[in-house]
């Protein structure tokens, strides 16, 4: 007889809920819209949710709607991009030092820390005046950020596995860093990895969002959710619904992925298998 699963935590189920239904509203973008997000009609301009499509017309006559689901697509993309970067050469640097140690472990990590006092509107202040403004600025940028974020996980979380009685039995059998890497410290940190990636994904379409609303992402007229917050802000008296749309796409966005990596959290919690 197999013993009782524990049911799956709520916050993981709301935020696969969340987080699925923003990818498919991008993915369904991509083949359909209620009407072109480009298409302007002046006659029709300012016309609110329900008189002009579900969710209005903006200044130009195009459907919000429709501007809100293709603007998932950069968000989503951006966000996935930069943070898988970031977490890629984090980590990669944070086992690589941790395994090392000594002089290029205090090197490394110092870098990391004067890197991590810049924030991403920051850097991407910085890469934009060498590059010009577009998506590679806010993926740089966001990645850039990231990368101590991660390496400084990782780095933490692997020294405290290589301390483990098991790792140094490894050591003393002759099996080398990479090995003990690969076969010990990896599989035993890539859950706490995993939440981090989930969390950091919510803070990089938040810092996506601020770049675009700044003007250093996409440029137009590719549309994108930050953009939208910053063509609503000279009306948000005569047309609220402007600026509630995105910010509501936004804050619904970074909720599911904070609970997703609740969620995780709470699944890879080692107590929830015996019970406790």
């Amino acid at each position: 007889m197999q013993p009782n699963r524990p049911p799956l935590p709520n916050r993981l189920v709301a935020g696969l809920a969340i987080v699925g239904s923003l990818v498919a509203l991008a993915l369904l973008s991509l083949v359909w819209t209620p009407a072109s997000p480009t298409r302007m009609a002046i006659s029709q301009k300012l016309l609110p949710p329900l008189e002009g499509g579900l969710l209005g017309t903006d200044h130009y006559g195009r459907d919000v709607a429709s501007i809100l689901m293709v603007g998932a697509q950069n968000s989503l993309l951006v966000a996935g991009v930069a943070v898988t970067l970031g977490a890629v050469v984090g980590i990669f640097l944070g086992l690589t030092v941790a395994a090392r140690r000594g002089i290029l472990e205090a090197i490394v990590m110092r870098v990391c820390d004067v890197v991590f006092a810049f924030p991403p509107i920051v850097s991407a202040m910085m890469l934009g005046a060498l590059m010009g403004p577009g998506r590679l600025t806010a993926i740089l940028a966001i990645a850039t950020f990231g990368v101590p974020v991660f390496a400084r996980i990782a780095h933490g979380a692997a020294l405290r596995i290589w301390a483990r009685d098991y790792v140094l039995a490894a050591r003393g059998a002759g099996k080398g860093a990479f090995g003990i890497t690969r076969d010990h410290i990896l599989p035993n940190i890539a859950g706490l990895l995993v939440v981090h990636v989930t969390i950091q994904l919510g803070l990089g379409i938040l810092a996506e969002a601020g770049l675009s609303f700044l003007g250093l992402g996409a440029p137009p007229p590719s549309p994108s959710w930050g953009r939208m917050l910053a063509d609503a802000q000279e009306r948000l008296g005569s047309a609220p619904w402007l600026a509630i749309a995105p910010g509501a796409a936004i804050a619904l966005a970074v909720l599911g992925l904070n609970l997703l990596g609740d969620g995780l959290r709470d699944l890879l919690d080692p107590r929830r298998a015996g019970g406790g």
